[in-house]
């Protein structure tokens, strides 16, 4: 079954006990799973790859001492894109569009679903591992959550992946390929920001991408369709 048109070759309206028993076992659990293998890196970077550190603090340096006005400025707008209420507004604004369009909730659902699979993944991680943010001038207000992984990055990386691949419904190919190329870009400018502002090393960041792209994978394939039964 193609990967892009599985909500398009079946359309039907799931029933809501089988809707949610596809998240728990499609999304949530495999979820679980994504969470205690990024904990568990975590750990693995808090004691034996501790010495990662060192490796990974003159990159930051390096950005640090190449920052000019005019890149603090474009940084800034590519970081503030992976803020947490920009996502979540957004992430609302798109579920309603797309719901009044389609009328196919569970298919508006898919960036709500890769936002919330990676935001609980995220705060639980960040909480229990606590690494420490490089230690570089920061140029954003540094949130409670510690640098490991990047929040903004795995926001940004849900988000605008899930939203890529909606717009394969775009009829116009031209606005389509340029929606998703523009959605598939901002997480890569979101990270280079947040590398380029001080606020995390390059793992964190790595890891953030991860954990976005594997959350808007799980919320995309999150509800069964009959073609992938039958396949």
């Amino acid at each position: 079954m193609p990967f892009l048109l599985r909500y398009d070759l079946d359309s039907s309206r799931p029933r809501a006990g089988a809707a949610f028993k596809d998240l728990l076992v499609r999304a949530i659990a495999p979820g679980i799973v994504l969470f205690l293998a990024i904990y568990g890196f975590g750990l693995a970077l808090m004691g034996p790859l501790k010495s990662w550190d060192t490796a990974e603090e003159p990159i930051n340096k390096d950005l640090e001492s190449g920052r000019t006005s005019l890149w603090n400025s474009v940084t800034m707008v590519w970081s503030h894109i992976g803020n947490t209420e920009y996502i979540i507004g957004s992430c609302l604004i798109i579920i309603a569009l797309v719901w009044w369009r389609t009328k196919e909730w569970w298919y508006a659902v898919i960036p709500g679903i890769a936002i919330a699979l990676q935001a609980s993944i995220f705060v639980a991680a960040t909480e229990l591992t606590g690494r420490p943010r490089p230690e570089v001038s920061k140029l954003d207000p540094a949130p409670p959550t510690s640098s490991y992984p990047s929040g903004h990055v795995g926001a940004a990386t849900a988000f605008y992946l899930s939203l890529a691949f909606m717009a394969h419904r775009i009829d116009n190919v031209v606005l389509r390929r340029l929606v998703q190329f523009v959605c598939v870009l901002i997480p890569f400018l979101v990270a280079y920001a947040r590398a380029y502002r001080g606020m995390h090393h390059v793992i964190d960041i790595v890891v953030g991408m991860l954990n976005g792209v594997l959350c808007a994978l799980m919320a995309w394939l999150w509800l069964r369709r009959k073609e992938a039964r039958s396949s």
